[in-house]
């Protein structure tokens, strides 16, 4: 992938949501970019891995968890089907574990931080709802770009 958020911001930037820097990168993949399909959930994943049991298609998903630092809401195995599925990316307003097995899987990950202990898993939650963390609103459908300086949101396709 050749984009770069900075130029991005450059040329579209009266069109662009800007992420408050508050995300660490996990993945395999440092950038990436895709759709968004967004859920909100709090300290449950039990969603996370329904959504990315689906065909992604090279979509990213959101997961508002609330900036939840008390469990993780995406570890290896959910990273992995992620992948399987053709995901391009997640970005979790909440933490992840096993990070160094998804550091290796060609996937984008970003999240608050890393945290050891599992989720929950009671099925609760909303998908397709506009979310807002990070000083941003992600809507579904519009675009998501990530690299190594930051997090943009666009209503539509830039790359």
């Amino acid at each position: 992938m050749t984009f770069l958020t900075t130029d991005l911001c450059d040329a579209h930037s009266e069109n662009l949501q800007v992420a408050s820097p508050i995300f660490k990168s996990y993945g395999g993949q440092p950038r990436f970019y895709g759709q968004i399909v967004t859920l909100k959930v709090f300290e449950d994943n039990s969603l996370v891995r329904t959504t990315l049991s689906e065909p992604g298609e090279g979509k990213v998903l959101v997961v508002d968890g609330g900036g939840s630092l008390r469990c993780a809401l995406v570890g290896d195995q959910i990273a992995a089907l992620a992948v399987d599925n053709h995901w391009a990316g997640i970005i979790v307003y909440g933490c992840i574990r096993d990070s160094v097995a998804i550091s290796k899987l060609p996937i984008g990950v970003r999240a608050l931080n890393t945290h050891p202990l599992k989720s929950v898993k009671k099925g609760v939650g909303d998908r397709n709802m506009i979310l807002h963390f990070a000083d941003v609103k992600f809507h579904p459908n519009d675009y998501v770009y990530a690299d190594e300086d930051g997090v943009i949101i666009s209503p539509s396709a830039l790359w």
